[in-house]
């Protein structure tokens, strides 16, 4: 059995300040160390239960947190920005089942640790017909793409929901109650460890007895960005496909996740792009 790991920060426990997000940060070590103990501690649970190969995608900011020597040998590790399908790059190359870890909430969702999708600089909403999509949503749509389960989530209460929804039979790991954007109330790490093997445990003998699904993947996808500069929009209307729907807010329509995955970086990308040349004027 092969299983695909796909590890954010947002949603792990402990992390709440934007000093644990990136390096040179106060807290970004404390956020790797979290980080690394929670994807030992899935590696170890699923090794254990006799799952033969076990992939880790480093999937926050730069994608190299997670320390290469501290892996264990049944462990291959996806380590580095940018690539393919970003978060759940080669999932299509043959596994059981998915997981994923550290998750957050969509942006727009009220008191929500860190609520965002793919750029909190530059993204208010993303909406992919009608629905308001998370990072969770996207990736899970690509994992049912490639008729890859996803079988647990880990994040805060407020995902939960988003979650619910669309993957019922997804085992849920709760590690925080969201206050707001920047607060929360934090399970213990021992407490969210142990938490982590029982629901591990459970969803594999739930892929087991066939008790998982796959996300319904419609033909067409129509993506809706709005973002937070008419500067942004400006730029990513010269897509071609793209169609200005106002100042701030375009729309896409993919003929599948991977081409919506696509869409969505060439956007974020060009955002970014027009925001760092944007610091250097008055305006």
């Amino acid at each position: 059995m092969r299983i695909y790991i796909s590890v954010d920060v947002e949603g792990l426990p402990g992390i709440s300040h934007m000093d644990h997000l990136s390096p040179k940060r106060a807290l970004f070590d404390e956020c790797k160390k979290i980080m690394t103990k929670v994807s030992l501690q899935i590696a170890q649970t699923l090794h254990d239960e006799g799952v033969d190969e076990v992939w880790v995608a480093d999937s926050h900011g730069f994608m190299g947190n997670i320390p290469y020597l501290e892996m264990p040998d049944y462990v291959k590790l996806i380590r580095g920005f940018p690539r393919p399908i970003s978060m759940v790059y080669g999932i299509d190359r043959g596994f059981d089942a998915a997981m994923f870890l550290g998750y957050h909430s969509a942006a727009g969702t009220s008191r929500s640790v860190f609520d965002h999708t793919f750029s909190g600089r530059v993204v208010h909403e993303m909406r992919v017909n009608g629905r308001l999509a998370s990072e969770f949503y996207i990736n899970a749509l690509i994992a049912s793409y490639y008729k890859v389960p996803v079988i647990l989530v880990m994040g805060d209460d407020k995902l939960r929901k988003d979650v619910e929804e669309v993957a019922p039979w997804v085992e849920y790991v709760e590690v925080k109650e969201s206050i707001g954007r920047y607060a929360a109330i934090t399970e213990p790490i021992g407490k969210v460890l142990k938490d982590l093997t029982t629901h591990v445990k459970e969803a594999l003998n739930k892929l087991r007895k066939g008790e998982v699904g796959l996300i319904e993947v419609s033909k067409d996808l129509t993506l809706e960005i709005t973002l937070k500069q008419t500067a942004y929009a400006d730029l990513a209307e010269e897509i071609p496909g793209i169609e200005r729907v106002s100042a701030y807010k375009l729309r896409y329509v993919a003929k599948d996740p991977i081409e919506l995955h696509k869409i969505i970086d060439l956007v974020v990308m060009m955002s970014l792009a027009s925001d760092y040349l944007l610091k250097s004027s008055f305006i």
